[in-house]
């Protein structure tokens, strides 16, 4: 994280957002301050909370992809929940603490997936010598004049190879214990409970080698890393490290109505304050303090308003920022612009198809024209509405792909645009004149 300042932090998001600047601005100071924070001696550390994040703003203009690039940016834990999910303690469905269970989760398969990349050369050897042995009598076949040891000889080089991924072999798999589910929304595993004590259960199964190579290197590897040593690093970083994405938080936004479901919904709200404020929530990996964890709000904020929430809340909440409805101009600019852009896509997709796509300026223009159109005459869905009018207009082309031997390039141009989309064009036209 110390090599990212505030600016880098925004144009690394802007290789993948358009626009929405402050919103950017606010995300990066926050993501810098958790360094900032961990630089400092412990006891001024304890000291020092996120300052979480409310962002208001219609649907499709980037909240969610903000949040979730800041994550990969610096490999933090990551997790996204609607508040509308939640409900208050004594109703039916799920609890507030669900979040953090949800995000524990995510910290622990982060660090077993970078703890079993370190051990995966040692696991590779075994997992392939088990593979040899149950392989070989199918393999010697191929190999009739070969002794048994260099049979197998040869039937390791030929996993290592990938050369025998898709035959199918009959061997020995260890089973994965199910989870049971707690009321509340927590698992337990029985077979963690009692440490290991039980033998685990294997079935022979017919798999194909890559299949059996799969499974066996996440068992070998589980044997090779600590569990325990996992865990704690895996609290560790959800603690300090871990963000936390609570979306429609303007649908649980009660507008000084005391009766029918708003009643819940305030009641939502004060089971997610000591969440936000800092309490400790006990996980099947141990218990967790949320003190430190990032929380970024997001809602349209259409009807309700951040002043709807009760002010307990609003006070966990001290930035507030406005992201800005899309414009024809940042239309065009999502469909060429970002590293992941629109039009990348759909070409990338039809190449598959030996089908190549050319998009003239004047074609991208009148693509960003419609969706503006569309989005101020009908529901503003920001830049979903560019993948709405896309999937239209490149119907034809992905229907009829996919019998392709030669190359083809097509043109996409103002014409084509026009006259593939001339009923969303004939619509908005009429709304014109509906008053």
């Amino acid at each position: 994280m110390e090599q990212f300042t505030p600016k880098q932090i925004v144009k690394e998001l802007d290789r993948f957002i358009i626009g929405q600047n402050s919103a950017k601005k606010a995300v990066a100071i926050a993501l810098r301050n958790r360094y900032r924070r961990s630089m400092l001696p412990e006891e001024l550390k304890e000291e020092i909370t996120p300052k979480n994040i409310i962002m208001q703003g219609p649907t499709g203009v980037g909240k969610t992809e903000i949040a979730r690039r800041l994550a990969k940016i610096v490999n933090a834990p990551f997790v996204k929940v609607e508040a509308t999910k939640f409900t208050e303690v004594g109703y039916v469905g799920r609890d507030v603490e669900s979040m953090i269970r949800d995000l524990v989760e995510v910290a622990v398969r982060m660090v077993r997936e970078e703890r079993s990349k370190d051990v995966e050369a040692s696991a590779r050897k075994n997992v392939i010598d088990k593979i040899a042995k149950a392989a070989a009598p199918q393999r010697k076949s191929a190999y009739p004049d070969l002794s048994d040891k260099e049979l197998l000889a040869a039937v390791r080089k030929e996993i290592a190879d990938g050369a025998v991924d898709d035959v199918v072999i009959e061997i020995e798999l260890p089973e994965k214990p199910k989870s049971q589910q707690l009321p509340g929304g927590m698992e337990i595993n029985i077979m963690d409970m009692m440490g290991g004590l039980l033998p685990k259960r294997t079935k022979m199964k017919k798999v194909t080698v890559r299949q059996a190579y799969k499974t066996l290197l996440e068992a070998e590897c589980e044997k090779l890393v600590d569990a325990e040593a996992i865990n704690a690093e895996a609290i560790r970083r959800a603690e300090n490290e871990g963000i936390i994405f609570i979306d429609e938080m303007d649908k649980i936004a009660a507008k000084g109505n005391t009766s029918g479901p708003d009643v819940s919904r305030e009641g939502v709200q004060r089971d997610i304050l000591p969440i936000v404020e800092g309490c400790t929530v006990n996980t099947k990996y141990g218990p967790i303090k949320t003190d430190y964890i990032l929380f970024i709000a997001a809602g349209a904020f259409h009807i309700s308003s951040v002043s709807d929430l009760i002010p307990e809340l609003q006070g966990r909440f001290p930035i507030n920022v406005r992201l800005d409805s899309l414009s024809e101009k940042d239309f065009v600019e999502i469909l060429t612009k970002p590293d992941n852009a629109i039009l990348m896509q759909y070409t990338e997709l039809l190449k598959v198809d030996n089908v190549v796509l050319r998009f003239t300026d004047e074609a991208i223009a009148q693509i960003a024209s419609i969706a503006a159109a569309e989005n101020e005459n009908s529901e503003n869905i920001g830049a979903r509405r560019l993948h709405t009018i896309m999937e239209t207009l490149l119907d034809d082309i992905s229907f009829n792909a996919g019998n392709l031997t030669d190359r083809v390039e097509v043109t996409v141009d103002k014409q084509y645009v026009l006259t593939h989309l001339d009923k969303t064009i004939r619509t908005l036209n009429l709304h014109k004149y509906i008053l």
